[in-house]
């Protein structure tokens, strides 16, 4: 009978899990148990959960094949007594994939985005993993924020602390969109006005063309001064006085802006 287990994994490291929710506690003796098993299984979840990670965890030496690589696939499972197999959701044939596993003999640990479901899956995977979003571990979060900060300092040679004052973390792609957000974050939070110029003047340089790009690229400026008021200022009246402006025109520019400021 097919075990449909509930994991996370820690999209970092493979030899450094992160084991702050209950989710990745679980998922850290699941993955080292499978490591004493000859099963196959497969691990499903949004982009950037942590399957690729947990998969080479649990084997470490095998070859590390995406699905959509079709012929490549095929010859590897012909030729290897284990493999990963990335991304069998987008494979052009799955078919002919599961049928060769079968066929050869391979110990297989796959990753899908969803949690396949048909008997060929079902004969093909004994365990199926599905991990939860970063949304739904706030454990997790914390330290992955704590420790991709710290990759920060190493790689900009800082000593500075990751300023956490108004940060959000960025979910959208799990660990990936975090560690990027914490990463420009880290670099942007004491940057130079000349600098923040510069980086700005390099973003329209290929940009700029038509007859109105003041127009449209004010929102480069007018957004992150609202942004920046209304968070510290909690207020509309407040900060209209603070900028010089008519609370109308604030009304207006926020409506504007609406796609990019909430509230």
């Amino acid at each position: 009978m097919d075990v449909v287990v509930l994991v996370a994994a820690a999209a970092v490291d493979v030899t450094n899990f992160i084991t702050a929710s209950d989710a990745s506690a679980q998922a850290f003796k699941t993955a080292t148990l499978l490591k004493t098993l000859s099963i196959n299984a497969l691990i499903s979840g949004e982009l950037g959960v942590g399957k690729k990670s947990l998969a080479k965890y649990i084997l470490s030496d095998a070859a590390i094949i995406d699905a959509s690589a079709h012929n490549e696939l095929l010859t590897t499972l012909e030729t290897s007594q284990e493999i990963i197999i990335l991304n069998l959701d987008t494979s052009p044939n799955i078919i002919k994939v599961l049928e060769s596993i079968n066929d050869n003999n391979v110990r297989v640990i796959a990753t899908a985005k969803s949690l396949l479901t048909n008997e060929l899956i079902d004969e093909t995977f004994s365990l199926k993993f599905d991990i939860p979003p970063l949304s739904k571990r706030e454990e997790d979060v914390e330290v992955l924020v704590k420790k991709f900060a710290e990759e920060a300092a190493v790689l900009f040679g800082s000593s500075d602390e990751f300023t956490l004052d108004g940060f959000i973390p960025d979910l959208s792609q799990n660990a990936k969109s975090l560690k990027r957000q914490v990463m420009v974050n880290y670099l942007l939070q004491d940057i130079k006005d000349q600098e923040l110029m510069e980086i700005i003047q390099n973003y329209l340089h290929q940009k700029l063309g038509s007859n109105s790009d003041y127009r449209n690229f004010l929102y480069l400026y007018e957004v992150p001064l609202i942004r920046a008021g209304l968070d510290r200022f909690k207020s509309q009246l407040q900060l209209a006085d603070k900028l010089g402006l008519n609370r109308n025109t604030l009304r207006k520019k926020i409506a504007d802006h609406q796609q990019y400021i909430k509230g």
